[in-house]
Order: C-alpha cells, then sequence, then structure tokens
C-alpha cells in the first residue's frame, strides 16, 4: 500500500497558516477545526509544520503564555516529507524514528495532502480487516474431506 491510497480514502482537505502569523490565532483554527497540525507554507512552499507537540514546547519555553509569538517561532523548520508514491511500512518507519504524528505528501515541490499516524493506522487495520475476511471465505468454501474423489464401493 502507498501514501496515494491513503490519501484517496482520505482526501486532501489542508489547512495552512504562514509563519508570520501569531502563534495565537495558529491555534484558535487548530481548535476550531479539530485537527492537530497545520502546514507552514510561504509564497507557495512548505517551510515547516506546526502541531500541538510544538505549540505546547513553545508555550512552555515562554513561560506558559503564547503572548506576541509567531508561528516561525514555535513551527518545525525541518519537517519529515513523503512521496505519493512511499510505501506505507517506510512511512510508519520514518515516523516512528521522529516521532512525527504527521508527515505533509510531496510531489517534487507540490504539497499533495498531509497524512497522520492515526491515518496509517486505520489504513493498516482496514487492510487487515480485508485479508481477514477473504480468508475466512476461502476457508468456508474450502472443498470438505472426501469431496475431491468418487468413494469406491465395495
Amino acid at each position: 500500500m502507498k501514501v496515494s491510497d491513503i490519501l484517496r480514502v482520505k482526501g486532501s482537505t489542508l489547512y495552512t497558516v504562514t509563519p508570520g502569523e501569531p502563534l495565537a490565532r495558529a491555534i484558535d483554527v487548530m481548535a476550531e477545526k479539530d485537527i492537530g497540525s497545520l502546514v507552514v507554507m510561504e509564497h507557495g512552499d512548505l517551510v515547516g509544520m506546526l502541531t500541538f507537540r510544538e505549540v505546547i514546547l513553545c508555550i512552555v519555553r515562554n513561560g506558559h503564555t503564547v503572548g506576541e509569538t509567531t508561528v516561525r517561532t514555535a513551527m518545525d523548520d525541518h519537517p519529515t516529507t513523503c512521496t505519493l508514491e512511499t510505501e506505507l511500512d517506510e512511512v510508519r518507519r520514518m515516523m516512528l524514528e521522529r516521532h512525527a504524528r504527521y508527515m505533509p505528501v510531496m510531489d517534487q515541490r507540490m504539497l499533495m495532502g498531509v497524512i497522520s499516524f492515526y491515518d496509517v493506522a486505520k489504513a493498516v487495520v482496514d487492510s487487515q480487516n480485508f485479508e481477514n475476511r477473504m480468508l475466512k471465505a476461502y476457508i468456508r468454501d474450502w472443498p470438505a474431506s472426501g469431496d475431491e474423489q468418487p468413494s469406491a464401493q465395495l
């Protein structure tokens, strides 16, 4: 399974913010939309990711206040990215290695979407459930012992 398969099911709705915007406004958007991340874009380019992890770390560094802090101060300016063709196993490895819960999906310099660790886990579970159903159906249709050959009468 590839990242493109996840985005096809999930859709490609994106919420973005610019690095110069107030962090408080970004937090409001995240809360309002019930999302855990915002893509930080500047002049049409991906320049970072803002997740609740970065927000919390920034607030703690600022003495537990947001104040006049901008998104640029809090964002991860080197987010791990993947492509539409990246295999799901590789995405899981990268997310676990970087402790990343969100990953931008790029097609060269164009942002195609964002996948979350939840999206990846759901895709794996859905795939396993489908495989289990297919295996159970196959086993139910398995010929009964002795049905393959006619029995000989003595």
